[in-house]
């Protein structure tokens, strides 16, 4: 069955239809969504599904597919690295059963609960009952997180360890900047920086972000400090950004900052609205600390030769997030999965 899950701020199930299918959710490549709603379903299967599925190869894992989460697909950098197709699959983040293993699979057996996401050349949706995926491309289900869960946070859960973590190494006393906290990408990034020992400031983009942000507490029974120290509201567009966080840090500056996207022209240039209430390049470059770590998502941010001038003068560093990159090496797939995983399921990660 087909449910239709908003994955905002605590995956919220607001429908549930019945429809059985063995083909998946393909996107024609000629339709402009270049940024998909993120809507998970969860199905319950019988085992004898999957008969039309290929032999199991010596590396594949088959598994029963209990939910699976549709992200947003970058058709244009599928085709800069010639991946292009008419038909894309819909649905890459994925988690089920495990029901048979490869001869040479070493990871896994019959029976384990399994997530994972699926490669960018794959040719199967995961929005199936059953599916072959290499097992590179999967980690084992923690306990105490569900199917929803696991399928809906595994994709902004790997981005945003990445940033922290590989990206930008937060340690304790830190002071972070996670941009639009209230996205799905920003609340768990906030949860892994306080988990961190970071002092985490955000940026909110309409009231009811400020009152989310506002909200957050520690999942630590009698612990009533707020995980966000301080909410920066720009949704009027009269805050500065640059100035509330030079403020807040006694004007040192951030160490880190995680955006969601910098405007690179002047407001008239901007084409939406909230465009428009992104932050310049040059404040960010503004707030950033000494040795300060800007993790951008902005994959056409060009710098001028002053603004490389004051992050030499600084000593800062500017990293690209490119949401594919852990997929990029099989090395490292595994690694990058667990370990967010691991997090989400309480346990420490050092």
């Amino acid at each position: 069955m087909v449910s239709r899950i908003h994955l905002e701020r605590k995956l919220h199930l607001s429908s549930r239809k019945e429809v059985r299918t063995h083909f998946g959710l393909f996107e024609k490549q000629e339709v402009s969504l270049a940024k998909c709603l993120a809507v998970l379903k969860e199905q319950h299967v019988c085992n004898s599904a999957g008969e039309n599925l290929p032999p199991t190869g010596d590396n594949d894992v088959k598994v029963q597919v209990r939910a699976c989460a549709l992200s947003w697909i970058d058709t244009k950098l599928l085709s800069e690295i010639k991946l292009e197709k008419e038909l894309l699959p819909v649905g890459r983040e994925i988690s089920g059963v495990v029901l048979e293993v490869g001869r040479k699979v070493t990871f896994f057996q019959p029976d384990d609960e399994v997530v994972g996401i699926l490669p960018l050349d794959s040719e199967e949706s995961g929005l199936c009952e059953v599916i072959l995926v290499h097992e590179h491309y999967l980690v084992h289900k923690p306990e105490k997180v569900c199917w929803v869960e696991a399928a809906g946070t595994v994709r902004d859960g790997v981005r945003a360890y990445t940033a922290l973590h590989y990206l930008s190494q937060v340690s304790p006393g830190k002071t972070v900047l996670i941009m639009d906290g209230a996205s799905p990408f920003g609340t768990i990034a906030i949860q892994l920086a306080q988990h961190r020992g970071a002092k985490v400031i955000s940026t909110a983009y309409s009231l009811e972000d400020k009152q989310h942000l506002e909200r957050l507490r520690p999942p630590v029974e009698g612990v009533r400090q707020p995980l966000v120290a301080r909410v920066i509201d720009v949704s009027n567009g009269k805050i500065d950004v640059a100035e509330s966080c030079l403020e807040e840090t006694g004007g040192l500056g951030v160490d880190i900052v995680l955006d969601a996207g910098v405007k690179l022209y002047s407001a008239e240039d901007e084409s939406t609205s909230k465009s428009q209430l992104l932050p310049h390049k040059h404040d960010i470059i503004t707030l950033l600390g000494v040795g300060g770590h800007w993790i951008t998502t902005e994959k056409n941010l060009q710098l001028d030769p002053p603004d490389s001038h004051s992050l030499f003068l600084k000593g800062a560093t500017v990293s690209f997030l490119n949401d594919e990159i852990w997929n990029l090496s099989n090395v490292q797939q595994g690694k990058y999965l667990s370990t967010h995983l691991r997090r989400y399921n309480g346990e420490i990660i050092k």
